[in-house]
């Protein structure tokens, strides 16, 4: 039980920060929706052609059947802990380490190859568009001091920032999906793309994976509950918003894709010159003005993501300071900002130490800092994922039964859990595609997984009885009643 001196206001986030919108910007910004678009769709139509844009909707109703277990029990739960929290209130603390352990491997990996891959593309783009060429390393340490900065102050500016750049990215591709469909694309509109008989058949593995990967990061609605204005109704709201926007968002601009090159060549175009599938159709059918933009916003659609999981990683290692189980100095917040800054300070200088180690060794920044440590990252996530859908019904059977529902509560959630477990598994079963690994140490990196959730246990085991949720964390979840390790709600009123 939390005593009184953990109420005190350097121990809180800052409370009634953030709407349903801000808590949106932050996910759809994580889940990159230009930089998603134009590198995780060629491999998609590579492997399944035409009905590569149904891929996107079944990854999406898959991702819908999990918010709607994750939404039901943040009723009851408003932790920065994020899907740790989730998994020890359903499963028990063991389960919360392992996933606290698996988290901080996630988000941390996620972290360290944004930046290899925001150095590359700015790199890259720069050079192209003004002739002024500076090493990746620059671009990627300039990337730095900006999340640096971002992360120490009030999360209210981090939103606005993800807010401008997710708008801006976001209307660029409406622009393109608008003039393709407009201009009826190379074949005349049609719907080939979402027949049953041109997706599901052979390569919807391979695209399934690459579309569930593009949705990577809407745990935030629930991480940033506790500074979100009316949990218990924000988290929820903004879970579905963010889910079926990305979902929607997605499907419209493959398919646009698709359109624009015609059924009977997008498999062959994304094969020959996946870098340019979205590039050439977008001057041809929006102009070379908008192709401009385009580069200009994969740039900062990057530092968006950035961003994004710096942030959630911040409020991960907060809460686990602040529930001891990392040094309590972790779990302060700022005295005028009422941000995480000494977790965010920390994250900022092993990112530093990570990322210049790859830097010193003349590491690839996109073959190898970003291809290996994205794919583990989203290994991680998948798994974390599967089985938090699986303790939202734990949850409810052990602890609310009163409130089980059996579609909110039940179905919906194990539906959910076998899809995301069908994902992890084609993750691991295409981790050469998924990575471009197809020897050595790499091969292996799947096995960190393993290694880390091993390691959440014996961490169990060593924090002598501590919780990453303490208790009274899975009472009502209001503003007044915030139980991210600040407390046990009062539950007198």
């Amino acid at each position: 039980m939390s005593n009184s001196s953990d109420l005190r206001p350097e121990r809180a986030l800052k409370r009634n920060a953030i709407g349903v919108s801000g808590i949106v910007f932050f996910v759809v910004a994580a889940a990159a929706p230009l930089a998603a678009a134009l590198g995780a769709s060629p491999v998609a139509f590579m492997s399944l052609g035409v009905g590569a844009p149904g891929a996107y909707v079944i990854a999406g109703a898959v991702l819908i059947l999990f918010a709607i277990g994750y939404a039901a029990m943040s009723r009851f739960v408003t932790s920065s802990a994020g899907f740790a929290a989730y998994l020890e209130l359903g499963f028990g603390r063991v389960a919360g380490f392992a996933g606290a352990a698996l988290a901080l491997l996630a988000y941390t990996c996620m972290l360290m190859a944004l930046y290899g891959v925001l150095g590359f593309f700015t790199s890259a783009i720069v050079a192209d568009l003004t002739g002024f060429e500076l090493d990746w390393k620059i671009w990627a340490l300039i990337a730095w001091a900006g999340v640096a900065v971002l992360g120490y102050l009030e999360i209210n500016l981090s939103a606005k920032v993800l807010g401008v750049l997710m708008i801006g990215e976001v209307l660029i591709l409406l622009v393109f999906d608008v003039a393709v469909i407009g201009q009826g694309g190379a074949d005349g509109i049609n719907f080939e793309a979402f027949r049953p008989s041109n997706v599901f058949t052979d390569g919807l593995g391979v695209a399934l994976l690459f579309a569930a990967s593009c949705f990577v990061g809407f745990e935030a609605t629930a991480i940033y509950g506790e500074e979100a204005k009316d949990p218990k109704r924000t988290v929820p709201r903004a879970t579905y918003v963010a889910v079926v926007l990305i979902a929607v968002f997605y499907a419209l601009s493959t398919w646009a894709i698709g359109l624009a090159h015609g059924g009977g060549t997008i498999q062959q175009a994304a094969a020959e010159d996946p870098g340019n599938l979205v590039f050439a159709v977008n001057t041809q059918y929006v102009g070379q003005w908008s192709t401009v933009i385009m580069n200009v916003l994969l740039v900062t659609s990057s530092f968006a993501v950035l961003v994004a999981f710096h942030n959630t990683l911040s409020r991960y290692v907060f809460a686990l300071g602040r529930s001891g189980v990392l040094p309590k100095t972790l779990g302060s917040t700022h005295a005028r900002w009422q941000s995480p800054h000494k977790a965010s300070m920390v994250i900022t200088v092993v990112t530093l130490i990570v990322v210049g180690l790859f830097m010193l060794s003349g590491a690839d920044p996109y073959a190898q800092l970003y291809a290996w440590l994205i794919g583990l990252g989203t290994l991680s996530i998948l798994v974390m994922q599967g089985a938090t859908s699986i303790a939202v019904v734990a949850f409810f059977l052990r602890k609310k039964r009163s409130e089980f529902r059996l579609w909110s509560g039940g179905v919906a959630p194990v539906l959910g859990g076998i899809g995301l477990a069908g994902a992890a598994f084609l993750a691991i079963q295409n981790w050469n595609l998924l990575t471009g690994a197809t020897s050595g140490f790499p091969t292996l990196l799947p096995w960190l997984v393993v290694v880390a959730i091993v390691a959440g246990v014996l961490w169990s085991v060593g924090a002598k009885g501590r919780t990453i949720a303490p208790a009274g964390a899975d009472g009502p979840a209001s503003t007044e009643e915030i139980t991210s390790g600040l407390g046990t709600p009062d539950t007198s009123r």
